[in-house]
């Protein structure tokens, strides 16, 4: 060993050491690097709560409230995020969806019997498409939003493909499958989901979400048959979908035999249905419920979420939404040329009340009904039986139980089975 001034020269060093002090530096580096990261989202959240509620001008008592409630949401989601999962604790029991970016499975987590629905997200098509910001919001709101009119997420994971969300499953299948089975629902019925629909909306655009991408398919029934949001993927950024040039770039379908608009209401209807789960599955998917303001790229706010509700109202009410036709870019330039497309066809006759409620949504966003508060929306007539307070307590109006194999059914409870019922 050499000498230096008295002192040993140190050893040089392999390069198996040298690997391994490169990545521990790079581990510690990360790892306190994510904490900060952490830190500066939770920083983040607390002052997005607290402009919020000094928007709201709430007392300081409700302050004091939301404050413990936020806590404990952070308290959950750390909770999460230390909980090391995988893929091996759970066993898949049923493919229930599918969509542009990958599917959704029926699985139960093997050391507790519990059953979820798992969504699975390729990574590679995220990147590809730029939806790494989306999803990252759908986390956000996931973890943040009430549970009871959000799909609660309980774990996240990821391997070298996949991203995996574990979330609560919902046996009462979506909107779309229930309007797809119904030729209409009566108005009792569209009052009921209109109804919950505005008070889940208004709780994430409390939170300061705006979801911009309300349609059938992304409204849940629960076993009671209660409404609750899911698929928040487009909370941020524009997707690709909702770019005006998106539908000018397409390549034009040939017109069918006979025209989408000489149709009679029953045969729209028909022609609707029988095209609505392949239009849910593709990644073109339907701008039916897209406001226009938001193809526009002016400028929108929480209001295009109103509009979209309104286009689903409509839908339940006549059949089919006011402007559907035999391609995404007929459908694209009505909806943008709304005054003249916008019509209610008379052999369907709805109240004077539904049809007002309808066009207070379906107008300008800055006379759009909900642009001074929800409680316009509450106090309109449509809505004068509600009992906002208690809704989510009342008598189930109808509910799809659309996982009926014996693999499935036996694993829920028998009293949850029982109101799960469709007429």
């Amino acid at each position: 060993m050499a000498m230096t001034g008295g002192m040993a020269a140190p050893l040089p060093m392999s390069n198996h050491t040298r690997e391994r002090v490169t990545v521990a530096k790079l581990t510690l580096e990360n790892f306190y690097s994510t904490l900060l990261t952490q830190h500066e989202e939770r920083e983040m959240r607390q002052k997005k709560l607290e402009k919020v509620m000094d928007e709201e001008g709430l007392p300081n008592e409700e302050k004091i409230m939301r404050r413990s409630q936020h806590a404990r949401k952070e308290t959950e989601f750390l909770r999460l995020k230390r909980t090391r999962l995988g893929l091996d604790d759970f066993e898949s029991l049923k493919v229930i969806g599918r969509g542009a970016f990958g599917e959704v499975r029926l699985v139960q987590k093997k050391d507790t019997g519990h059953i979820y629905a798992m969504k699975i997200l390729r990574k590679a098509d995220m990147l590809e498409k730029e939806q790494v910001a989306h999803i990252r919001a759908e986390r956000d709101i996931l973890v943040e939003a009430d549970g009871a009119w959000v799909v609660k997420m309980f774990y996240s994971f990821q391997d070298k493909r996949n991203l995996y969300l574990i979330m609560e499953f919902l046996p009462g299948g979506d909107m779309m499958t229930l309007l797809m089975k119904k030729d209409t629902l009566s108005e009792e019925a569209t009052q009921f989901y209109i109804a919950e629909t505005v008070l889940a909306i208004d709780s994430i655009h409390q939170l300061g979400f705006i979801h911009r991408d309300i349609k059938p398919d992304n409204l849940l029934l629960d076993s009671r048959g209660h409404v609750k949001l899911s698929d928040f993927g487009l909370c941020t950024g524009l997707k690709k979908a909702h770019r005006t040039e998106f539908y000018r770039n397409l390549t034009h379908n040939p017109p069918s035999d006979f025209s989408f608009q000489n149709m009679n209401s029953k045969r729209k209807a028909e022609t609707w249905k029988k095209n609505r789960r392949q239009l849910a599955y593709s990644t073109v998917g339907t701008p039916d419920y897209i406001a226009p303001e938001v193809f526009m790229q002016t400028g929108y706010n929480k209001l295009c979420d109103w509009w979209s509700l309104g286009v689903i109202m409509y839908e339940m009410l006549i059949g089919y939404p006011p402007f559907c036709s035999e391609t995404p870019q007929e459908t694209y330039r009505k909806v943008m040329n709304w005054r003249e497309t916008l019509i209610f066809p008379p052999e369907v006759p709805i109240s004077e009340k539904a049809k007002d409620l309808i066009l207070r949504y379906c107008t300008d966003a800055e006379n759009r009904i909900g642009a001074v508060s929800v409680e316009e929306i509450k106090n309109h007539p449509f809505f004068e039986s509600v009992d906002w307070e208690h809704i989510r307590f009342g008598d189930v109006l109808e509910v799809i139980f659309l996982l009926e194999d014996p693999t499935v059914t036996q694993l829920w409870p028998p009293e949850r089975k029982t109101c799960c019922y469709f007429y």
